[in-house]
């Protein structure tokens, strides 16, 4: 048993090893590129990715969720550097972080779970079209403006900016290694050998765009990471950390602890639904994030959530454990302390054009689809938090989808259908009280009924009611004996209902 058990571990440890090495190169891209979609230098992406691997992995809920900075909070943090500066970035993420801590630890990593998967959805495809149109002005040596529409607008004056205008050959070259990253990143993801398929798609795509403009020489922006990592750490200060009092600020620490806790806890679930093995803990795993987001902003560097992109690829390379998912945290230290020339080399509109990939994924037309079959009201939802996000600010588009969500929620609680049916020959009219009868409704309910003939046979049938309150059902047995002094004979089985409804009144 012991030597089966031993071969077992050896396994698992080479199968972890492996996957960490394809998680590793899935990461390194993505972690410089959502750092420079956040206005940051591209080392603090990566510092973030080690603490996601190295501090986050080991105390994670979810096994092989793969922690990093993510797509989902760049618009945030890019919000927060452009307002108050990036010495603003890590006291924000320190508090964001210990909102997360302290839900994890008051177990309330289920209500996250709860929110509507409208809103969420809304806000991912907000967030992905903010991301495309913002990193594709990038990618064509322009700076994005301030807000999605603003860049959605003006993509046409960048394209012509740097195709059509023979002043800016920077431009052209700068756009030229754009597209030809962007181009194969698509091939690559569409046509990969089998025998390749866990080589990522976007280092193939760096080191396409890396080549030609090294090899070419090109005059064009390149990555700038440190020769020493302690150089972008920027520790909270005293006076940083007394700014926090603004309620501008604090609002941003709850957005950030809300956002990242949400696509963590999804991510979670997602990746539960890809493997056999242990299920996550949401509360534990709320908690790790939330430590990690407190390291983070100790370090001022970007936030971090679990990632769905590196927590599936994770799963699909093989790990087994949550060893994967720490040594991808090594790697990418061993090669920032080791080799930054190497990093130095990569193009900044080769990272832009695999953000504009990224951005464009989050907008996923099968989750509209699937919204659709539950009606009209989620796709309300979702398009009122992916406008919100477009034409304001990511934080008006979550309070727009969530205020659609309780409007859609009281309407529901207070919904109540009355239909009556006349059969004019046998003098007799049944009455159908379907949805909710409570004392919000009670008007509704008396204005109909007290509209009855005299003279007539009364079957009232309440099989579709789903509750009903005391003060309704009281007026149901005053209106019955109403009717009967009519004349009316009135055929409903009030004892039953009382019955079946009678726990909610004794309460």
């Amino acid at each position: 048993m012991t030597s089966i058990k031993g071969i077992k571990n050896e396994r698992s440890f080479g199968k972890d090893v492996l996957a960490s090495f394809v998680v590793f190169l899935v990461a390194l891209p993505l972690c410089m590129g959502i750092a420079v979609a956040s206005g940051v230098p591209p080392a603090r992406g990566l510092v973030t990715g080690i603490v996601g691997g190295i501090i986050v992995a080991p105390i994670s809920g979810s096994p092989l969720q793969v922690s990093g900075p993510a797509a989902g909070l760049a618009i945030v943090v890019a919000e927060l550097v452009r307002n108050y500066g990036i010495e603003m970035l890590g006291p924000v993420l320190l508090l964001a972080g210990f909102i997360q801590l302290l839900a994890g630890v008051f177990r309330l990593g289920q209500i996250f779970r709860a929110i509507s998967p409208a809103v969420i959805y809304g806000m991912l495809a907000g967030i992905g079209v903010l991301i495309f149109t913002s990193q594709f002005h990038v990618m064509l040596r322009e700076k994005p403006l301030a807000t999605g529409i603003e860049n959605l607008m003006t993509i046409p004056v960048s394209l012509y900016h740097a195709f059509f205008d023979s002043d800016n050959i920077s431009h052209l070259t700068t756009a030229a290694v754009g597209v030809v990253t962007l181009i194969t990143l698509i091939l690559w993801d569409k046509f990969k050998p089998q025998t390749l398929k866990l080589l990522p798609g976007a280092l193939v795509a760096v080191i396409v765009g890396t080549t030609i403009a090294n090899v070419m020489r090109l005059q064009i922006a390149y990555v700038d990471v440190p020769a020493n990592l302690s150089e972008v750490i920027q520790i909270p200060t005293l006076t940083t950390l007394s700014k926090l009092i603004n309620p501008s600020l604090l609002i941003s620490a709850i957005a950030i602890a809300f956002i990242a806790s949400a696509e963590s806890l999804l991510s979670a679930a997602a990746v539960d639904r890809l493997h056999k093995g242990s299920k996550t803990d949401f509360d534990v795993e709320l908690a790790a994030q939330g430590l990690g987001n407190v390291v983070c902003g100790v370090l001022g560097v970007l936030p971090m959530t679990g990632v769905i992109v590196r927590s599936s690829v994770n799963v699909k390379a093989g790990a087994k454990t949550r060893l994967s998912a720490v040594l991808h945290g090594v790697w990418i230290l061993a090669l920032v302390v080791s080799a930054p020339g190497l990093l130095r080399m990569i193009p900044m509109s080769s990272l832009a054009a695999i953000l504009v990939v990224t951005g464009y994924k989050l907008v996923e037309v099968k989750n509209i689809r699937q919204l659709k079959q539950y009606g009209r009201m989620p796709l309300i939802i979702f398009f009122g938090t992916f406008i919100g996000i477009i034409g304001a600010d990511l934080l008006t588009g979550v309070i727009i989808g969530v205020a659609l969500t309780v409007l859609t929620l009281v309407y529901k609680i207070s919904y109540l259908n009355i239909y009556l049916k006349k059969d004019e020959k046998n003098q007799r009219i049944d009455i159908y009280i379907e949805g909710v009868a409570t004392f919000i409704r009670l008007p509704k309910l008396t204005s109909t009924l007290e509209q009855i003939p005299p003279d007539v046979d009364l079957h009232v049938h309440f099989d579709n009611l789903l509750y009903i309150d005391h003060s309704s059902l009281d007026w149901l047995s005053m209106w019955a004996k109403q009717q009967e002094q009519r004349g009316n004979t009135v055929i409903m089985h009030l004892d039953r209902l009382e019955k079946r409804f009678r726990r909610p009144f004794q309460s």
